[in-house]
């Protein structure tokens, strides 16, 4: 078993959540939207909307430390999903990895630990008007340039 990295990290750039970093799944589906995460009000930046994710593990890869905190948290089947991009903020001494993925297999999420007040399909067009956690919020817009755009044919 890898070690947790459940643990804050402080700098000159602040304290973040994660000893070995931290990484959240960007779901994306072609007919849904995106898979957010209404955040418990206890959490850090509690009731804002976001990402399933987290800590990772030592030794943990960002792509399958996402995958394994979005199982955790909404019952994202990994196969039932294919990779589509990742992008990496990174102070120096943490970082954060936003691992996006396309449905190919349609799921329903499920709230499966204390972490989500509720977990939503959110059309692209409707993320912004969210309250979104802020590191979310910052990124939103250049991730959602980088998703595959809809096809004029469908």
């Amino acid at each position: 078993m890898k070690n947790s990295g459940d643990a804050w990290v402080e700098g000159e750039a602040g304290k973040f959540w994660g000893k070995f970093g931290s990484a959240g799944l960007l779901v994306f589906d072609a007919g849904r939207g995106v898979l957010l995460q209404h955040r418990a009000v206890w959490s850090h930046h509690g009731g804002t909307w976001g990402l399933p994710g987290g800590a990772l593990h030592e030794g943990e890869s960002a792509v399958d430390g996402a995958l394994r905190e979005a199982w955790e948290e909404a019952g994202v089947p990994r196969a039932n999903v294919e990779l589509l991009f990742t992008s990496v903020y990174d102070v120096g001494y943490w970082s954060y990895t936003t691992v996006a993925v396309s449905v190919e297999v349609p799921f329903e999420p499920v709230i499966s630990d204390p972490e989500s007040l509720a977990l939503e399909w959110v059309p692209l067009d409707a993320v912004a008007g969210l309250p979104l956690h802020p590191g979310f919020g910052a990124a939103w817009s250049g991730l959602r340039e980088r998703l595959p755009k809809p096809s004029a044919t469908s």
